[in-house]
């Protein structure tokens, strides 16, 4: 898969998960751990079936990258993920050394690395990583629209 251009392809296997944890109810978020061209690990949000408000696809793949690699330091790996990570997913990046984070589309009230603040690059933090926005933003932009479109469309037809 590591091929001119890794991001993209990557990005798709993120969309893949994000479209599954559509199906299952959750919000459409898909995240992948990289490390050098090996996919270690994926996840889509598991938030609502979890009953676990810390269940962000991000975080979910950070943690079986690291039970895989036997380690918590993720030094080398690349996080891909669908949308902007939020406070709670960027803090645990820079505290798993993450390398680079990957994202499709900004979450513009929730996200941590650009749209409400910047946890990759802090010079009080002890750990700085790399972020590119924007990768297939519209493919990942669209799931989400989609998503909470059916639903609003749902709670309409519920309440006539």
């Amino acid at each position: 898969m590591a091929g001119p251009d890794p991001h993209h392809e990557f990005m798709h296997v993120a969309l893949a998960q994000a479209r599954k944890a559509a199906a299952r109810g959750e919000v459409p978020v898909g995240a992948v751990v990289v490390k050098d061209g090996t996919i270690l690990s994926v996840a889509g949000n598991d938030r609502e079936q979890g009953n676990d408000p810390t269940g962000h696809a991000e975080l979910v793949a950070i943690q079986r990258a690291a039970r895989i690699l036997g380690h918590w330091r993720l030094e080398g790996c690349t996080v891909y993920v669908t949308l902007e990570p939020c406070a709670m997913c960027a803090g645990a990046m820079v505290l798993a050394r993450i390398e680079r984070c990957v994202y499709g589309t900004r979450d513009p009230k929730g996200g941590f690395l650009g749209s409400l603040g910047d946890l990759s690059s802090r010079d009080e933090l002890n750990h700085r990583f790399e972020v590119v926005e924007g990768v297939e933003a519209d493919a990942c932009s669209h799931v989400l629209k989609d998503f909470f479109k059916s639903l609003r469309l749902a709670k309409k037809q519920g309440s006539t």
